[in-house]
């Protein structure tokens, strides 16, 4: 059984640290892994994982990835899913409108080698009725081989 985590806490949670409480709760209550909520810096899934593994969570923490494809995104995204987009991230597509989506399946990218190379259980990505872009995403992706292979 899989349950929700989110690097950037949940949008009700007063502070990561209660969120994470709360997340423990769902994992002794028997969950076997988490999936995150989406983000765009690596740098809070690691703190997030990292914090995880303070407060005792062992389970695996499986990293959650958005492709975004357009500029409009970088609005309804956030308002939506209550996430932070990195200023650079922004700017470059903002500055390139038309070259967007190349711009987010390169961000999408960069992020799933960075993550994928410092060992993560895997990749969940977020398609919202758009395959097309994760698809292009994953066919780059070299292929790993598990400790297991």
């Amino acid at each position: 059984m899989g349950v929700a985590g989110y690097p950037e806490k949940h949008f009700e949670a007063p502070n990561l640290d209660w969120d994470i409480k709360r997340l423990k709760e769902k994992v002794d209550a028997g969950a076997d892994y988490i999936v995150t909520q989406m983000f765009f810096d690596n740098k809070a899934y690691f703190q997030f994982v990292d914090k995880c593994r303070l407060a005792g969570l062992e389970i695996p923490i499986i990293p959650g990835i958005k492709v975004l494809t357009s500029t409009k995104q970088l609005t309804s995204i956030p308002r939506s899913f209550f996430v932070d987009i990195p200023d650079d991230l922004a700017q470059e597509m903002t500055d390139n409108p038309k070259h967007a989506r190349e711009i987010g399946m390169q961000w999408g990218y960069r992020q799933s080698i960075e993550l994928l190379d410092n060992g993560v259980p895997g990749l969940h990505y977020y398609i919202m009725a758009n395959p097309t872009s994760v698809i292009d995403v994953i066919d780059r992706l070299p292929l790993y081989q598990s400790e297991a292979s």
